[in-house]
């Protein structure tokens, strides 16, 4: 069927603009050697798992229903890394990871021993270097952060424990979120600075992800050059783990406009939520590109978007038009695919959306459909 025959809402991959996305990513790995995983936590929609299999060496998780789904679905490279293991999981994840991220000393020496032998097992450290201005709830390494291990207590460990790295194999930093390749040179400096004395220890070296690769205006060319300066100076396998980098502008949400009411502003109520649906509109904030639109008042017909629940600010924005928009027309938010599946909820009792699949040759098929049984089964 063709797009504008899918049932409403729904998130729809774009096959062939994955597939661009997958070419860039796997020429990064050709020219440097370097392996590249998907970080599941921001695209999990696993029916395109063996295609993306095809380009990149696995898969990475930030708890165990992550790293099984990567397991059973991809089968390829599967790691994982959390602020903290739950002991009841932890001899499952070792069994089926094949590279364990600890995020602290303490947890290390909890489950080290429960590891050893079974996966690879890596630290997480923090650079302490902020490359982000703004929403510091996305910066690891802002002041206070939980996530790595600052040099001074690395190094205070180490003092106090010459065998603290003993069956070590690689150091993680993940300090980045939709950036350039600017960011990562500045953090790869910093974490040589502080950690550089360790990585020749080592046998990998996990940077991380929030790397924008296959954005157009991306600096591919001083990637390359940052992953072959690590793997060069130090004898490591260098690991990117990008999940936005992967499924970007890769799909749509296809919403249809319920109703139109007017209030001093004319509102399209559409079936598709921001709370619910785009999650990120509401977190970040984040205004979603939407197909044939323009800023409020770019085009001659302004409107504000908005959804069907209860929720007074559950808006997406306000965006302009060249046409008027009638209740029954369609409207396609583009890159969604990133951040919204994986975040979505059924508040309200809002229905989570169709998933589909639109192939090379522009016909949509429909992967999954989702009821009130799936509603239902949240709850008790």
């Amino acid at each position: 069927m063709r797009i504008e025959q899918l049932p409403t809402p729904a998130y729809v991959l774009d096959e062939e603009k994955l597939i661009r996305n997958l070419k860039i990513l796997q020429q990064v790995q050709a020219h440097t050697g370097c392996r590249i995983l998907l970080a599941q936590k921001a695209f999990s929609m696993f029916c395109a798992y063996p295609l993306i299999a095809e380009y990149l060496a696995g898969t990475t998780a930030s708890g165990l229903f992550e790293a099984r789904l990567g397991k059973e679905e991809m089968g390829k490279e599967n790691h994982i890394f959390s602020p903290a293991y739950r002991e009841s999981e932890i001899d499952e994840i070792a069994d089926i990871c094949d590279h364990v991220v600890f995020n602290s000393f303490s947890q290390l020496y909890k489950y080290r021993a429960r590891c050893a032998g079974k996966t690879s097992i890596g630290l997480r450290i923090n650079p302490e270097i902020s490359t982000q201005e703004g929403h510091t709830a996305y910066d690891p390494c802002a002041a206070g952060s939980r996530l790595g291990i600052p040099a001074r207590q690395f190094t205070e460990e180490l003092e106090r424990n010459p065998a603290a790295l003993e069956g070590v194999d690689g150091l993680h930093f993940h300090t980045l979120c939709e950036q350039n390749a600017d960011a990562l040179a500045k953090t790869l400096a910093a974490a040589e600075e502080k950690f550089g004395r360790y990585f020749r220890q080592m046998k990998w070296l996990n940077m991380g992800g929030g790397h924008h690769i296959t954005r157009a205006d991306y600096d591919v060319g001083l990637l390359e050059r940052c992953i072959r300066h690590a793997q060069d100076a130090y004898g490591v396998t260098v690991y990117l783990e990008p999940g936005e980098a992967v499924a970007l502008y890769a799909g749509y949400l296809v919403t249809e406009v319920m109703d139109i009411v007017e209030n001093g502003v004319k509102t399209l109520i559409l079936d598709a939520s921001a709370s619910c649906h785009m999650p990120d509109v509401l977190e970040m904030p984040y205004r979603p590109p939407l197909k044939d639109s323009g800023l409020p008042g770019e085009k001659p017909y302004t409107y504000r978007l908005a959804s069907a629940t209860c929720l007074a600010g559950d808006i997406v924005g306000d965006y302009s038009f060249d046409r008027e928009i009638q209740a029954g027309d369609r409207l396609y938010f583009e890159d969604m695919m990133i951040y919204s599946m994986v975040k979505n909820n059924t508040f309200n009792g809002m229905c989570l959306p169709a998933l589909a699949v639109r192939g090379t040759d522009g016909e949509c098929r429909i992967v999954k459909q989702f009821g009130y049984r799936d509603f239902r089964e949240r709850l008790s």
